[in-house]
């Protein structure tokens, strides 16, 4: 059996320096929303909690665990995103400058 030939592939891509900082600002973008899906998805988990008027107050609780923990690991990405974001206004002024 022989080895696969792979082909050389080399491209090239050529982006401007405003168009590399409009790919990182809409990248921060589309994780925003994901996150807002991710909140989305908790409030509507509690709010099927709420409506079941015979859930017990273990269930309760386990839910909230669940929901606080999500919680806490979108607002550790949201802190991600903020520093992303100051990196990319640095960037950005940077380019002002020269």
């Amino acid at each position: 059996m022989s080895m696969p030939t792979i082909p050389d592939i080399k491209p090239e891509i050529v982006l401007s320096r405003h168009e590399v900082i409009n790919l990182l600002l809409t990248s921060i973008a589309l994780e925003e929303i994901g996150l807002s899906h991710i909140i989305n998805a908790e409030s509507e988990s509690i709010q099927a909690l709420l409506k079941d008027s015979c859930v017990s107050l273990d269930d309760a609780l386990k839910i909230n665990h669940s929901v606080e923990r999500m919680m806490r690991s979108v607002i550790q990405s949201q802190m991600l995103l903020q520093i992303k974001l100051d990196d990319i206004i640095s960037l950005d002024n940077r380019e002002e400058l020269a």
